[in-house]
């Protein structure tokens, strides 16, 4: 069975890297490093949290 919040995380992680990355590329670094930070907390979220059975 797909869990629907663990697939819907992959998905926002995939777009906040997409972001951090043209942040990244943009010389805005500061945005950069929060949207890095933030795919970071989301995939130890989905790891530890929605995953449990």
């Amino acid at each position: 069975m797909v869990n629907v919040l663990a697939t819907a995380a992959a998905g926002l992680v995939v777009v906040l890297f997409a972001v951090a990355l043209y942040a990244f590329a943009a010389g805005n670094y500061a945005v950069a490093g929060v949207m890095f930070l933030s795919a970071s907390l989301v995939i130890y979220f989905r790891e530890t949290r929605l995953l449990e059975s």
